[in-house]
């Protein structure tokens, strides 16, 4: 259980339930968000042992259900001057935790000027909404945590309503509205004056759109229960009582781990619950710092890892969360971790499963290994949501590495002789550290295949290292420049450095050739870069595309601007990876939802500014960044090919023989050792040919001084 000392721990919470409402033709009464909101409230007071004083409560209780409240009623005045109440009372560094539990909705904007003519605006209904009352509208809520995390207050909201249309289900309620709503209301609020919300909105979002119900901000951590175009579900769990689906496995997760857990930790369990009960009709939201620790200061290295999304005790297998769109095929394995694990050794394992059926974006697997060694250890052990780190290494795109003794002399390729002598030890290094690892095999030195890299010892100082000193890698006949730092071939770690290196370099190459002429959804995805001089965050963008597309070069500093736009029948799923020069992939968010992907639906477009920088060394004064755009007519999670920057500790990943394509290629290159990152994938539509489910555009473009 998640348990953490008040001494440690300097929490503010406001907690949001509305069952009631004030008579409206819009939102019928609702069971189970009063419950929550007191659900939470015993989580914090007797887990976290949150002091009374700190905890503010509005409720409002379903008036045919007879249950009494003493909380202040949750109207629109009474939400603004808490909001305010607790800003002014919380210091620098406090915590505060915000819940709102009830129903969300589209309304016509009243800020046109913002979001255009015929937009919406996104927000939650107050208990007196009735006919002419206010929204707490996006705009107004964006400026409430503003001011919060603008006093270094560190703020986690969690919002479990929705935003579009829905309708009773069975023993299921939607917490929204059946249909944007339209009627005429006050403009006025008590937030603050109409000019500096739109200011604060315009700041927040730079200038782009954004159909969520609080725009991105790596100031505060946002969970919401469902994407803007999904519902958001109340239900009687376990046929019990009625409770939001991502408030009650919030805090069933929340209560049923160690300390420790991440933000995305989180994500991911409740993710796993709300899927297996919900399907793909509801697919929670994370949105800014993730590795943050839940209600904790300090940030947590992210962990590579598929997600279990439910175990089955009596077939002895598990589903996984990644399937042909990440190119998984049978025999791939897997080791499983516990809910929450954040050290992921082999002691550590649960237990070894091997994929025995795959599908579009799921797989199923069964137990191989348990974790004393077995196999008859049942798997009922297993938590939905728990890590599983991809251990079987490909075999198509294994990487060749030729050992390379170069001979006595002064030349650029030849060594002095005492180093030359030596060098055959040190080589003999990497050799045995290649045998620990199978993602890099050594040539045999009478192969005559290419190799794809070379190993060789460096004749030429290298930053205050003596002359002959350091390992160097080469590819087509050349020293790779700007591989850091320099690696001592008299350091005993330096062997092994040196084929986490390879490994590295030869997944960004995987990532960066990889592409799918085969799809026809390259007909649907439009995807370019543009250009506005002088913009800054804030401003308009009006951008316009760039005279020569394939030969784009801007100077560091400046902003350029993808769009995207999906005119495709059926929503695409997108996922944006930036290749950087450092050897980094990092996921770029769409509007900022940190998220497996983002769901374009129909003939939208998103116009994304992208600000480009030089690494800040030296040897660095040109370079080249690929923005690379994937889109999946199914869920899939491309987070799985992201890299750390050289220079960092890498994150293997997996691979298996699946799809004979150039995605299942890649995939089968991206993952295979125990730190791996494999990919997160939900219920995919079926098409008759795997590679029509997805593909990729990139945009290519030089970065100068």
């Amino acid at each position: 259980m998640l348990i953490m000392s008040e001494q440690a721990l300097k929490l503010y919470a406001l907690l949001i339930g509305i069952d009631g409402y004030k008579p409206n033709p819009i939102f019928k009464h609702l069971k189970g968000a009063v419950r929550d909101i007191n659900l939470v409230a015993d989580f914090l007071q007797k887990s976290l042992h949150l002091n009374p004083d700190h905890l503010y409560k509005l409720t409002s209780p379903n008036p045919a259900l007879g249950v009494a409240s003493n909380d202040p009623l949750p109207t629109y005045e009474n939400i603004v001057n808490t909001f305010e109440k607790l800003t002014a009372i919380a210091q620098p560094n406090d915590q505060v935790y915000i819940h709102y539990s009830g129903h969300g909705a589209q309304i016509a904007t009243i800020y046109p000027e913002l979001k255009g003519q015929g937009q919406y605006d996104e927000g939650i209904a107050p208990t007196d909404l009735g006919m002419e009352g206010r929204y707490l509208r996006d705009v107004e809520l964006a400026t409430l945590l503003k001011r919060m995390t603008d006093k270094g207050l560190v703020v986690t909201v969690v919002f479990d309503c929705c935003n579009s249309g829905g309708a009773t289900r069975g023993d299921c309620e939607i917490r929204g509205a059946e249909s944007p709503d339209t009627t005429p209301r006050s403009q006025d609020s008590l937030v603050a004056s109409r000019e500096d919300l739109m200011q604060t909105w315009r700041s927040l979002t730079d200038g782009t759109q954004t159909n969520t119900l609080l725009p991105q901000s790596r100031d505060y951590v946002f969970l919401a229960a469902c994407r803007p175009s999904e519902f958001a579900y109340e239900y009687a769990v376990n046929r019990q009582e009625r409770h939001g689906a991502l408030t009650y496995w919030m805090v069933d997760t929340l209560s049923n781990t160690p300390t420790g857990m991440t933000y995305r930790s989180l994500y991911n369990r409740i993710n796993a619950k709300i899927q297996s009960q919900f399907l793909q009709r509801q697919l929670p939201m994370l949105m800014g710092d993730s590795n943050r620790q839940v209600f904790g200061l300090d940030q947590l290295p992210g962990r590579y890892a598929v997600t279990v999304l439910d175990a089955d005790a009596a077939k002895n297998q598990v589903r996984l969360s990644a399937g042909l769109a990440q190119g998984l095929s049978r025999g791939t394995q897997f080791a499983v971790y516990g809910l929450g694990t954040t050290e992921f050794s082999n002691q550590n394992q649960i237990a070894l499963v091997e994929v025995s059926l795959v599908r579009s974006s799921d797989a199923f697997a069964q137990l191989v290994m348990s974790e004393d060694g077995g196999t008859g250890q049942p798997i009922s052990s297993i938590e939905p949501g728990a890590p599983a780190i991809m251990v079987s290494a490909p075999v198509e795109l294994v990487r060749k590495v030729r050992l390379f003794e170069k001979t006595v002399g002064d030349g650029e390729a030849e060594l002095p002789a005492e180093l030359a002598g030596q060098q055959r030890s040190h080589l003999d290094a990497i050799r045995q550290a290649m045998q620990k690892n199978g993602w890099v095999n050594e040539l045999a030195p009478e192969e005559t295949e290419e190799a794809h890299y070379q190993v060789a010892i460096a004749a030429q100082a290298s930053e205050g290292i003596a002359p002959g000193g350091t390992y160097e890698i080469c590819a087509v006949g050349r020293p790779i420049e700007n591989l850091r730092p320099p690696l001592n071939v008299n350091d005993a770690a330096s062997a092994e450095g040196v084929v986490k290196r390879l490994v590295h370099l030869a997944k960004y190459e995987a990532v960066k050739a990889l592409d799918n002429p085969r799809s026809n959804l390259a007909n649907y995805l439009e995807v370019e870069l543009l250009r506005q001089n002088g913009w800054q965050p804030g401003m308009q963008i009006e951008a316009i595309p760039f005279d020569d597309p394939s030969n784009i070069t801007v100077q560091e500093g400046e902003y350029v601007f993808l769009r995207i736009k999906n005119i495709y029948q059926k929503p695409l799923n997108v996922a944006i990876l930036d290749l950087e020069p450092t050897w980094e992939i990092s996921q770029i968010p769409v509007i900022g939802l940190e998220s497996s992907m983002y769901s374009f639906q129909r003939n939208e477009e998103q116009i994304l500014p992208l600000g480009l920088q030089l690494p800040q060394m030296a040897g660095y004064e040109q370079a080249t960044e690929i923005v690379k755009v994937f889109a999946t007519l199914g869920s899939a999670d491309f987070d799985w090919l992201t890299l750390p920057s050289l220079d960092e500790v890498i994150a293997p990943r997996g691979a298996t023989r699946g799809i004979k394509s150039a995605l299942g290629n890649l995939l089968e290159a991206i993952g295979g050792d125990a730190d791996s990152k494999p990919a997160m994938t939900r219920a995919a539509v079926r098409v008759s040919d795997p590679n029509q489910e997805w593909v990729t555009k990139q945009v290519v473009v030089t970065v100068t001084r």
